[in-house]
């Protein structure tokens, strides 16, 4: 899609070279600076640049050329760094993907998204190499879809029946020189949205499947630009991302701003309050995104002392902050910890910049406009959260289109949970309200969808994978939220046969991320 003026002449290509852009001015500015550091390693700005340079000339030789979407299937580790911003030089879109994916939503996200090329960790489940380099698709998952029937788009007339979601085998499949690192390249073209994206980040829909949000080079300079704004952050300011790069929060709150400033990010895969706190006393850590269970765990350590730094921007987003882990952290490490309302479509939305309401997640961004409506899409005091801003990605894709009618469609003129409305708004799928001082407090969601680990669960689906086991008869799946340990999914079950809750555990874990999987199940006669 061209962002040029109206009229003749020649119109300007969207800037999906963006974040190259930004390390290619970082290095010569910062030249030997610490760009990433990892487990006590480090990469300065110049060095990033050579190792994205030698990538980008690696998946240049493997046919990724301008336009095609390729998949990062890693965790927080520098070679997602090196690999996303190699791929941001050949104008290719990145798609960060969990590597922690179950089977059945894997290929839903290959199916929403027409990967050129995947890079993995190695895994068991990938099978071997053929003599030829080509290797066989993912393996179809055993789990039906969820129990609500999703609206669908009929087909127009003379369409193509869409193929089927492992149709696609590698046609070559190779190790990244230097790693142990797999890639698999497909002959699959880039799909045409009419928006082309710098990015895809895929977060979970209101039944729980994927859903992938397409950032472009505009709305990405927005959202950074308010996170630098809010935080007050500079190419001084050292980042600790524990939370995921794959996940938007990780995204736009830590890779995005320390990428543009020439700031320095500390990478942390192994999410444990014991090494988050060393890291946070030895470096000097002045920004970092994290959970309310993390700084719920932090606080309980025995070794927490006084963070003496001057300013320090501490984040809560994901869930709901409780007063209680606010106040235990501040007494520990005389920090106020800021909550923050942030989603996938619109990234950073709201910041408690005091740190003094930890319950509210704070005024709206400046240049974010908030407002809450009822069912019928009519201003109300407490309802729905509808956010309008730059920040707002054009476009979502998965197993349905968010904005096709049929979905979109309703009595009251609402968009679909998600979608947004021809006058930009989005319909966040938030339950909220304002206080009087114009702070807002989230107060629940529309639908099933809930939060753990800061990543969206739907409990239909988790229901659905609990009623496909064969000795399950009905199952209800909950979330119980302990203010200091968080939030975790517990499931109630009515056997059809006697079974073990072991047994009810490692079905879902073979079928569901591991945040999905229930941690307690609870036998009954009914439900």
């Amino acid at each position: 899609m061209g962002y040029g003026a109206p009229g003749p002449g020649p119109t300007r290509a969207p800037r999906m070279t963006l974040l190259y852009d930004w390390l290619k001015k970082a290095a010569k500015a910062q030249g030997n600076n610490k760009a990433v550091v990892y487990r006590d390693n480090y990469l300065s700005w110049r060095g990033l640049l050579h190792r994205v340079d030698r990538r980008a000339q690696e998946f240049n030789s493997m046919g990724i050329k301008k336009g095609a979407w390729v998949g990062l299937m890693l965790g927080n580790v520098p070679d997602f760094v090196i690999l996303a911003l190699a791929l941001s030089k050949l104008d290719a879109a990145i798609v960060p993907i969990d590597p922690t994916t179950g089977g059945r939503e894997l290929e839903l996200i290959l199916a929403a998204a027409p990967l050129r090329a995947l890079v993995t960790r190695p895994r068991g489940s990938e099978g071997s190499i053929s003599a030829n380099g080509t290797s066989a698709p993912v393996p179809p998952s055993t789990l039906p879809r969820s129990r609500v029937q999703r609206p669908t788009t009929p087909p127009k007339a003379g369409d193509p029946p869409p193929p089927p979601p492992n149709a696609d085998a590698a046609e070559v499949r190779r190790r990244l020189q230097g790693t142990l690192l797999t890639c698999a390249v497909y002959k699959r073209e880039p799909p045409k949205h009419g928006v082309d994206p710098i990015a895809v980040l895929f977060t979970a829909d209101s039944l729980g499947d994927p859903k992938g949000v397409l950032r472009t080079d505009k709305n990405t300079l927005a959202s950074v630009d308010h996170v630098v704004t809010a935080l007050g952050m500079t190419d001084k300011t050292k980042v600790l991302v524990a939370v995921p790069l794959f996940h938007a929060y990780g995204w736009d709150i830590g890779f995005m701003p320390t990428l543009k400033l020439g700031a320095t990010m500390f990478l942390e895969e192994e999410v444990s309050a014991r090494r988050i706190g060393k890291l946070m006393r030895e470096h000097d850590i002045d920004v970092l995104p994290g959970t309310p269970a993390l700084y719920a765990e932090l606080a309980k350590l025995p070794t927490a002392k006084k963070v003496e730094l001057k300013d320090p921007r501490y984040i809560a987003a994901g869930s709901r902050l409780d007063q209680a882990v606010a106040d235990s952290f501040l007494a520990e490490y005389g920090v106020k910890i800021l909550s923050c309302y942030h989603s996938t479509e619109a990234g950073a939305v709201a910041l408690d910049d005091t740190g003094k309401y930890p319950t509210t997640v704070g005024k709206p961004l400046g240049g974010v406009e908030v407002k809450i409506v009822g069912a019928d899409g009519k201003p109300a005091k407490e309802g729905i959260i509808c956010v309008k801003s730059k920040t707002l990605s054009p476009k979502s894709i998965g197993p349905f289109d968010a904005e096709s009618p049929p979905i979109t469609t309703r009595a009251s003129g609402m968009p679909a949970i998600g979608a947004t409305d021809k006058g930009g708004w989005l319909r966040t799928g938030d339950l909220g309200k304002m206080d009087k001082n114009g702070r807002l407090v989230i107060t629940g969601r529309e639908d099933d969808v809930v939060k753990v680990d800061g990543k969206r669960v739907a409990l239909g689906e988790v229901e659905g994978c609990l009623e496909a086991f064969p000795k399950i008869k009905q199952a209800q799946a909950t979330v119980v939220t302990d203010p200091m340990a968080g939030a975790m999914v517990v499931a109630r079950v009515v056997m059809k046969t006697k079974c073990g809750a072991e047994e009810i555990i490692d079905h879902c874990a073979r079928n569901l991320a591991p945040y999905k999987v229930p941690r307690r199940i609870e036998f009954c006669d009914s439900i």
